[in-house]
């Protein structure tokens, strides 16, 4: 039986904001809703190598992208931890979170340094809402037989049970209108923000046949392939790495044919733990005395990309 709820004043607040006044950079709904995907995925593997009750599942960890301009909906859905009712309802509505209100307080006025909060805060979920007119959430809980939906229009919520074969979690956006409902922005967006997340991400993509002997033209096939490099180079130790794995991985970032002309690769370990990766093209940048250069520094949490900003980045981690 559907159960309907008042959302908590603090995300009913930030919904407003969301819809309203953060819509500058709206594709950072997609790399949020993976972020928690791959979150999601985090939880179960951790669980899977330190709790006897989950060491048994058998799954391979994937996140899917789907999208059907005729419905107007898209699809991101993981085979992760999933969420049961009481999860759906204090994760998604009703009990106040420090994030929420940490978001809140911190808002500064300017639209493109406000968008870049919402990851810091945990609250980007409701950020599909700037893209979306309803949104649902259907999730069934590793180990648990039973399902359930969470439905809302941004007004309020429902939670009910639902039927669902696989633990994990689908959420579908029924978008405002077809900007995102495109396979080549939605891979562009994907690649800017969560090429080097652990784990694959999938889309169904048009791949053309040519024809074959005898065959006039060739023909469209619908597959379903990974769109995401799924690693990070910065992150991997540097005994593991030879110079071509770092001269293919600049190459591959800034699309210069030629070799760096040197790479620098630290990692510090302390109260904040972080690695950097600075690579010196082999030929200045055309526009290297401009007086709005950009050096191009990309800022990465968690391998999601956050900003290539350096004034913001630094910021940001200040």
């Amino acid at each position: 039986m559907e159960q309907k709820h008042e959302f908590q004043t603090e995300v009913s607040e930030l919904l407003h904001l969301m819809i309203h006044s953060l819509y500058s950079n709206k594709e950072i709904f997609l790399r949020e809703l993976i972020s928690n995907a791959s979150d999601a995925l985090d939880k179960l593997n951790y669980l899977c190598l330190t709790d006897d009750k989950y060491k048994a599942l058998s799954y391979t960890p994937k996140i899917n992208i789907e999208f059907n301009k005729d419905k107007k909906t898209l699809i991101i859905s993981d085979n992760g931890i999933g969420m049961d009712k009481e999860d759906l309802i204090n994760n998604l509505g009703t009990i106040a979170r420090s994030g929420t209100k940490g978001f809140l307080s911190n808002l500064s006025g300017d639209i493109k340094k406000d968008s870049n909060l919402i990851g810091q805060f945990g609250v980007g979920f409701y950020s599909a809402f700037m893209v979306a007119d309803k949104i649902e959430v259907m999730s069934k809980k590793a180990l648990s037989n039973d399902a359930n939906i969470w439905k809302s229009d941004a007004t309020n919520f429902s939670v009910e049970p639902a039927k669902m074969e696989n633990f994990g979690t689908k959420i579908t956006l029924y978008m405002k209108n077809n900007e995102f409902l495109d396979e080549y922005r939605l891979e562009n967006i994907i690649k800017k923000y969560s090429n080097h997340i652990p784990y694959p991400i999938f889309m169904d993509k048009s791949d053309y046949i040519p024809p074959k002997d005898g065959e006039k033209e060739g023909h469209t096939e619908i597959k379903n392939i990974q769109v995401n490099k799924a690693s990070a180079l910065w992150q991997m130790p540097k005994s593991a790495l030879k110079p071509a794995d770092y001269n293919d991985f600049y190459k591959q970032i800034s699309h210069d044919s030629k070799d760096p002309l040197l790479y620098i690769h630290t990692k510090a370990e302390g109260k904040i733990e972080y690695s950097t990766l600075f690579y010196i093209p082999s030929i200045e940048p055309f526009d290297l005395y401009r007086v709005d250069y950009q050096s191009g520094v990309k800022l990465y949490v968690k391998r999601v990309f956050i900003t290539d900003d350096e004034k913001r980045a630094f910021a940001i981690i200040s």
